[in-house]
Parts: C-alpha cells; sequence; structure tokens
C-alpha cells in the first residue's frame, strides 16, 4: 500500500506560479511511474502530465506543454509539478498518482485506470 499527500496548492493570480508536491510513504518509490491528474468542478478529471520511474521520460497534456515541468526526487520520496503561466482555466483539484511499472517500460500512461493509488488532492485557484 502507498500513501500519497499533495501539497501546494492555494489561490494565485493569472500569470502566477506555484509548485504542488506529493510525498510518498514506501521504501520503493523508484519502481512507481507517477502521474498528475485535475479535475475542474462540473468536469471529468482528466491527465496533466507523468514522469517514469527515473525521472528521464515526460508526458505532458498539450494545454499545460511548455509551462508545466513534472519531475521527482527518488531519494526523498517527492514529486512535484512546477506549474508558470498559470490561467483561469487551469483552476481544479490536482491529484498525484502512482503506478507501479518497471525500468524497461517505454511508454507512460494517461488513464486514470492506469494508476494504483491516489493521494485527497490539492486545490488549485487561479484568479483573472
Amino acid at each position: 500500500q502507498v500513501q500519497l499527500v499533495e501539497s501546494g496548492g492555494g489561490l494565485v493570480q493569472a500569470g502566477g506560479s506555484l509548485r504542488l508536491a506529493c510525498v510518498a510513504s514506501t521504501s520503493t518509490f523508484g519502481n512507481y511511474a507517477m502521474g498528475w491528474f485535475r479535475q475542474a468542478p462540473g468536469k471529468e478529471r482528466e491527465f496533466v502530465a507523468a514522469i517514469n520511474w527515473s525521472g528521464l521520460k515526460t508526458d505532458y497534456v498539450d494545454s499545460v506543454k511548455g509551462r508545466f515541468t513534472i519531475s521527482r526526487d527518488n531519494a526523498k520520496n517527492i514529486l512535484y509539478l512546477q506549474m508558470n503561466s498559470l490561467k483561469p482555466e487551469d483552476t481544479a483539484v490536482y491529484y498525484c498518482a502512482a503506478r507501479l511499472s518497471t525500468a524497461s517500460e517505454l511508454r507512460l500512461r494517461r488513464s486514470q485506470r492506469d494508476y494504483d493509488y491516489w493521494g485527497q488532492g490539492t486545490q488549485v485557484t487561479v484568479s483573472s
């Protein structure tokens, strides 16, 4: 069982920045591919970004490319999402998720069904 706890959300003006963090309670954090998802009011939860076990491979939804950066620190068991140039449409609850993977796995996953563990979420609100 892996517990994930997000932090770093808040209220920010459009154009501002936030850095989300997700701490994982496992001694084998490096065995997991990680992802960030978000859910806006009245909408389904959607994929935002993913990163492989080593941090060398990343994937982003088109709407955040060039603005958001996913990274990880395997020594500290922490996943990050640096969010710059925030827009009101980025307002949502942001969730981190973990997927048990292997070093040979080539494809990062965008489907929620592919992830095994989820955090409780952190609210991000961007005002115009």
